[in-house]
């Protein structure tokens, strides 16, 4: 009896031992380096993968070498319940513990997304795209539904000029939502109450505002002329002289091919300002920071037209005699050119 008590002890003891010694091994392996490589790898996770798929990846981009003890030592801290989908940056100089660490936090890879000033609703969507963060068509659906404007108390049937040119970071697989909702954001952040205040004594509607500065956008070269070319448009309204911008009749052309013809500017839309009085009924592109300040704060000037010099800047007139001069000296006569 006594020989079978003492080959019990020695059999629990031999067990403890044992799993002493695995339970030691196994630590080791998830607190030691794969590899002395510090090469970063962009490592995915989709959603519903599977965790012997993820392992079996994760082995073969050598960032693990013991498939078999990484599924333990997640198991047993509960962490393969817990892995997030997203694109994570993971190296093999990093411990198994460490990899799973950042798979279970969820802090993704960041994806920058820059939309330049004057970008379109469309433009913004193709860029969307061409960064991998969505499908174009889904975010124009979302962008323009009248509904999702009304969501930000924006007085427009789309989000066409709200959604604030500027550089954003989002993880891959980011639903269209959430790219326009922190856009339209940033763009209530950038309009302040002093903006609002100074909307109000210019007797125009944030929506007003807004539409102006898109057009002073896509009419400037040199940014210094914006609060010219705003004063321009001040003047104009004032007098209910029509704007007369072609970039208002290009918005309006469906399927515009680069070519601006004569027929484009007597066709009557919402947004041909050679044929409608006023504003169009809404902004026609992103207007940035800058754009947005020279609508509220037009230089003080008498003048009424302006013609491109072809060199990004422009002459400004307070008459049509002037402009009339002024276009034949920069554009017809260029124009009437030999070709060399």
């Amino acid at each position: 009896m006594k020989a079978f008590k003492w080959s019990a002890i020695l059999l629990v003891a031999a067990v403890l031992v044992i799993s002493a010694g695995s339970g030691f091994a196994l630590w080791r392996y998830a607190n030691t380096p794969g590899s002395r490589l510090d090469r970063q790898i962009v490592f995915a996770i989709t959603p519903g993968e599977a965790f012997d798929t993820l392992i079996s990846r994760l082995k073969h981009e050598g960032l693990i070498s013991t498939p078999y003890k990484f599924k333990i030592w997640a198991r047993l801290k509960g962490a393969d319940k817990k892995l997030k989908a997203g694109e994570y940056h993971l190296t093999a100089a990093m411990t198994p513990n460490e990899i799973l660490g950042v798979l279970v936090d969820g802090k993704s890879y960041l994806h920058h997304l820059t939309i330049p000033e004057g970008f379109n609703l469309k433009q913004i969507a193709a860029e969307i795209a061409a960064q991998g963060l969505g499908d174009s068509q889904a975010f124009l659906e979302l962008a323009t539904d009248p509904k999702t404007a009304s969501k930000y108390e924006i007085k427009n049937q789309s989000l066409e000029g709200y959604l604030f040119p500027d550089t954003y970071l989002f993880p891959k697989g980011v639903p269209a939502a959430t790219i326009i909702d922190k856009m339209v954001h940033r763009f209530k952040e950038q309009f302040s109450p002093q903006w609002h205040a100074r909307a109000r004594e210019l007797h125009m509607s944030v929506h007003e505002i807004v539409t102006l500065a898109s057009i002073i956008e896509k009419e400037t070269g040199d940014p210094a002329e914006r609060p010219l070319i705003s004063s321009v448009f001040h003047n104009r309204l004032k007098r209910k002289m029509r704007l007369e911008s072609d970039p208002t009749v290009i918005y309006g052309i469906k399927d515009f091919d680069g070519n601006i013809k004569r027929r484009h500017l007597t066709t009557r839309t919402p947004y041909n300002t050679y044929v409608i009085r006023g504003l169009p009924p809404g902004p026609i592109a992103s207007p940035g920071r800058a754009a947005i300040k020279a609508a509220l704060y037009p230089a003080d000037t008498s003048f009424l037209f302006f013609v491109s010099k072809k060199d990004k800047t422009h002459h400004f007139s307070t008459n049509i005699r002037e402009h009339n001069r002024a276009v034949r000296k920069y554009q017809l006569r260029r124009r009437s050119k030999p070709k060399s």
